[in-house]
């Protein structure tokens, strides 16, 4: 899924509960920050011309922060910074899951490479998680869904005043 998703996700579980704004930012942030690891497309795009082009999207993206590890190292950043320590910790990682779901089932490349997800790693290399019916990126699912999240973060903006 694309990251704006993931966000608009994190936003329409942050406002499930009765969390302070600095509460639901921490949770709205926890659905899109695995994504971090994708930002080495940057660098890839700025060195494939190159003699040492170097790969940080095609090796990182989906291995450094969409895994286990991360998620208790998300939990454990969310529990120290939130104010009702709980309740944020739990949502943030509902919407950190959400976010491994949604690539595991719609993050498919043009060219039909699907993203596997590490989840156990760091700890171990057992269980990696893919789904062979993994829809395309740019697939009608992924605008269903992200339509519907946009429509629901218009509608409890609109109800609780809030944006």
């Amino acid at each position: 899924m694309n990251p704006v998703s993931h966000l608009l996700t994190g936003w329409v579980v942050a406002n499930t509960a009765d969390l302070t704004t600095r509460d639901r930012v921490l949770v709205t942030l926890a659905g899109v920050v695995p994504d971090i690891d994708g930002l080495g497309v940057v660098v890839e795009i700025l060195t494939e011309h190159t003699s040492s082009p170097l790969l940080w999207y095609s090796r990182y993206h989906h291995v450094l922060c969409h895994n286990l590890g991360f998620g208790i190292l998300l939990a454990v950043t969310v529990a120290l910074l939130a104010v009702r320590r709980w309740m944020t910790t739990f949502l943030a990682l509902v919407v950190f899951h959400l976010h491994l779901l949604g690539d595991l089932v719609g993050s498919r490349g043009p060219d039909d490479y699907q993203w596997p997800i590490p989840y156990l790693s760091p700890f171990s290399d057992r269980w990696k998680l893919i789904w062979t019916g993994q829809w395309e990126l740019n697939a009608w699912p992924n605008l269903l869904i992200t339509t519907l999240l946009l429509a629901a973060t218009i509608s409890i903006a609109w109800k609780k005043g809030r944006s």
